[in-house]
């Protein structure tokens, strides 16, 4: 089965302007764009908790998605675009709708925006809560 969105031809900058429309409708501060080129290679942003702003990097994997893409495409996908244009779309794209999906816990009350942005949470030496994890091997204590 294709990966969600293939076939998508919207843009990557509109997609990432939607995404950050969805972000402030839910309170997220301070939203900006990282680039590499002329490619946005991630969005960041701030939680804001009421007594501090907790810093969100939200990454999105082109180039993962490429080799997906490419990986299917051999795999008998003959209507699969892959493409590097074609993987930022889609990872964009899927990247938007997992955040619509959190977004609507978050307005049934079923999740915190912490406990969503929780791997994507930043530290003051610039690393998420997932590579300090991933660096430890998954460990929380020791």
């Amino acid at each position: 089965m294709p990966i969600l969105n293939y076939t998508t031809t919207i843009d990557a900058f509109k997609t990432v302007s939607e995404i950050e429309y969805i972000l402030m409708k839910h309170k997220a501060k301070s939203i900006m764009k990282n680039y590499e080129g002329e490619t946005i290679t991630a969005m960041s942003f701030l939680i804001d908790t009421g007594s501090r702003q907790i810093p969100v990097k939200m990454p999105v994997k082109i180039d993962e998605c490429l080799k997906v893409l490419k990986k299917e495409k051999q795999a008998g996908g003959r209507n699969i675009k892959a493409t590097r244009e074609q993987a930022e779309k889609v990872a964009w794209r899927i990247l938007k709708d997992w955040i619509e999906v959190q977004m609507a816990l978050l307005d049934v009350e079923m999740v915190t925006l912490q406990e969503i942005f929780l791997p994507y949470i930043v530290d003051q030496s610039g690393q998420t809560v997932y590579e300090k994890l991933e660096q430890r091997q998954f460990l929380l204590e020791g």
